[in-house]
């Protein structure tokens, strides 16, 4: 057999990148019907999810090839009884883990779990700044009240948490309320996501934003960061071109981007997925990113560094010379790579062109 030229044996395990981000659908079941879900998630029922012994064996395995935040979530994580023992594993591992939660089933004791089991960190989706806006955006009668409530109680118990807004053409003017909102309800930060449609999302492709509305929300993105308080994250996702964008502003306003100026823009890129991030669904399948739903491999046959370091996939989104169009001749290729998903969308081939990218590179073709 003729060894394929990403075969990994072509790569020493030192060049492989570990991952930094690992994204966890611990449960598809959910206690909403949002309209954008990615997974199109509902009450269920979902057979045959992982056991929480397998969930235990995979921390272990994941431990082979760093310690990534772990982000557990769903579905509605709060959903799934064992939840709070594979948090309690993934710190005593040495991991830090996060809980992505609608926060509408926070309770005092929840609250009292969440904190007692080390999770580090607990984002929340607001996709309005009120009741009217984000219920609807949801499609649920009281989920604003609900996430509302579920924030309180993670401040009365000390929990950090950050506030998560999926942006679309029907909420773009709900963004700034969101942000402001957030800095009144004591969060640590705000990440904004730009609509990827998949999943439930598909149906409101004809809401994304276009390219032009894509690049204006990313400039002003940027210029908030002069505006919110020392300390508070803004981090755009699902947003590639903001990490070109960011550069191509310092570089209008004669800075260097650095750690020291920028924190954590400055030493990530736009797309992760594959070379520093991954998903895990709830039947162990390994995807690039929850949004690009390409089977990697899955970890009921396979070891977690046995698919991520070699799985051909991968190996493909880490060799930027192999992707195409204006993606693989622009200069910004490392800092931001293009949307995968929203590629593989829009051409069926994951190393095409992000669809949604104004930007036409210096290198000529």
């Amino acid at each position: 057999m003729t060894p394929n030229k990403h075969d990994v044996s072509a790569h020493r395990k030192e060049d492989i990148p570990a991952p930094r981000l690992i994204a966890w659908e611990l449960t598809r079941h959910c206690n909403l019907n949002c309209v954008h879900c990615r997974a199109a998630a509902d009450r269920g029922p979902y057979e045959n999810e992982l056991t929480t012994q397998e969930c235990l064996r995979i921390l272990k395995e994941i431990k082979e090839v760093g310690f990534p935040i772990i982000i557990l979530t769903g579905g509605e994580p709060l959903l799934r009884p064992d939840i709070f023992d594979i948090a309690r594993a993934a710190s005593q591992e040495g991991f830090r883990p996060v809980l992505a939660t609608n926060g509408t089933l926070i309770t005092p004791e929840i609250a009292k779990k969440i904190h007692e089991t080390g999770i580090a960190r607990v984002s929340i989706s607001l996709d309005g700044s009120s009741p009217e806006a984000h219920d609807e955006f949801r499609k649920m009668p009281g989920a604003f009240e609900g996430a509302l409530r579920g924030i309180s109680l993670l401040k009365e118990h000390g929990i950090p948490f950050q506030i998560n807004t999926t942006v679309t053409e029907v909420n773009l003017e709900e963004v700034p309320k969101v942000l402001d909102l957030a800095l009144k309800l004591g969060a640590v930060a705000h990440h904004i996501f730009l609509l990827v449609p998949v999943g439930r999302g598909k149906e409101m492709g004809q809401q994304a934003l276009s390219a032009e509305k894509y690049e204006a929300v990313l400039h002003w993105f940027y210029d908030q960061r002069e505006k919110v308080p020392q300390g508070f994250h803004l981090k755009a996702t699902c947003a590639p071109h903001y990490y070109r964008i960011l550069r191509q502003r310092a570089r209008e306003e004669g800075k260097q981007v650095t750690f020291e100026t920028f924190g954590l823009d400055a030493v990530t890129r736009g797309c992760l997925a594959g070379t520093g991030f991954c998903f895990i669904s709830h039947r162990g399948v390994i995807q690039p990113c929850g949004y690009l739903e390409l089977n990697c491999g899955s970890l009921r046959e396979k070891t977690f560094a046995e698919i991520w370091r070699h799985a051909e996939v991968f190996q493909n989104l880490r060799d930027f010379k192999a992707y195409k169009g204006k993606c693989g001749r622009c200069e910004y290729i490392k800092v931001c790579g293009g949307c995968r998903a929203r590629a593989y969308e829009a051409t069926g081939d994951y190393l095409e062109a992000e669809p949604l990218c104004l930007y036409e590179p210096q290198n000529k073709p």
